[in-house]
């Protein structure tokens, strides 16, 4: 089981949930802490694509890297921390409901501390996300609902 797990249902298909979650350039519109977010290498993104993000944690902004381990258009997705002192392991699904005009997403997320993120994680992290998951959740279903094309 995961530290953090929250679904929400939102009114936008699938496919249109699928490209806005993916695409890093949207965190920061729907993640308090993230302060930047970007593709490295080559699109498309895949498994093995990387993901670098900078999030504001504390008092710092932190870059790390996160790595697709899972990509499975429109359904889910896994990205791992591989850099930095808090690693994150982040699983999102998405559920088509109501004969697929809206969606659920489901999104579990842990997190490893090394060298002083294993102070990190449980005195600041693990905090900050507490407070902030809920706060994501309604950001993203705001953005998805109210975005224009």
């Amino acid at each position: 089981m995961s530290d953090f797990h929250e679904s929400i249902d939102v009114d936008a298909t699938p496919d249109d949930v699928w490209a806005y979650v993916t695409d890093p350039s949207h965190l920061p519109e729907w993640q308090a802490s993230a302060v930047s977010a970007e593709q490295l290498g080559p699109e498309p993104a895949g498994v093995g694509s990387q993901v670098r993000v900078t999030r504001h944690i504390g008092s710092r902004d932190m870059p790390m890297t996160m790595e697709y381990t899972h990509y499975d258009p429109p359904h889910s997705w896994t990205l791992q921390g591989v850099d930095g002192p808090v690693r994150g392991h982040f699983h999102g699904e998405i559920l088509p409901i109501d004969d697929g005009r809206r969606s659920r997403v489901i999104m579990d997320l842990d997190f490893e501390g090394k060298g002083m993120g294993k102070i990190l994680v449980p005195l600041v992290v693990r905090r900050q996300v507490r407070k902030e998951f809920p706060v994501n959740e309604r950001l993203l279903k705001d953005r998805l609902e109210h975005r224009t094309v």
